[in-house]
């Protein structure tokens, strides 16, 4: 008998589901049940993968602020140690993601700012700002992962592909955002707190420790 190799298409249900989408809160919907488990792919990422495993304990921020507007598209945890090869790794907790509501954009700033994130922005308008990249995670001191910088056109159609012309207009337009923790490692994971309070997922002072999110009604 021969074998038959199953690749891991996305559904057709699926494509539906994202080539529906009409506006960016349709959109950051989406990505919340995604990041949920609710569908099993998203443009941009491997079909039928979910988030990966170290940022599980995340998905309640990434989905709060996909639904408050502000659409998610990249992100890790703080980390420190000896990796699968041996070698030392270090990650700063960090977090990219697409914002089209200036509104939403200069409150995003604000927070991140006031709280001491490190921050890059990359405005797709004519003329927008496209600040460098910053280093997020090195392996035995030399970096190997940065966020933020321009996005080529070409990547911006793999990250979207399969979605109505005019969402795709609007996300490939707007402003993208990197929010990067000072520090390395797991003790400066202040940032999913501030952004847990921009999203009003928890209610208490941003400078606490990072705990579990309680409802707010």
């Amino acid at each position: 008998m021969t074998a038959v190799l199953t690749l891991p298409w996305i559904s057709r249900a699926d494509r539906r589901r994202w080539r529906s989408a009409r506006s960016v809160a349709d959109l950051g919907e989406l990505m919340a049940l995604w990041l949920e488990g609710e569908i099993a792919s998203r443009p941009g990422y491997q079909p039928r993968f979910g988030p990966d495993e170290e940022t599980e304990h995340l998905v309640p921020t990434l989905a709060a602020l996909c639904r408050a507007g502000y659409v998610t598209t990249c992100s890790q945890p703080g980390f420190a140690g000896t990796g699968a090869d041996g070698l030392w790794w270090e990650q700063r907790a960090a977090l990219e993601l697409v914002v089209t509501d200036r509104a939403l954009l200069h409150h995003l700033l604000g927070a991140v700012r006031a709280a001491g994130m490190l921050v890059r922005v990359n405005d797709h308008c004519r003329g927008g700002v496209q600040d460098q990249p910053v280093v997020v995670t090195t392996r035995d001191g030399e970096p190997v992962t940065a966020f933020g910088g321009r996005i080529r056109r070409a990547d911006m159609a793999i990250q979207w592909s399969g979605l109505d012309r005019g969402l795709y207009d609007q996300v490939a337009h707007g402003t993208y955002v990197s929010v990067v923790a000072p520090e390395y490692g797991t003790a400066d994971e202040r940032l999913w707190v501030v952004l847990d309070h921009l999203t009003c997922l928890r209610r208490h002072d941003p400078d606490s420790p990072r705990r579990k999110a309680q409802p707010t009604g």
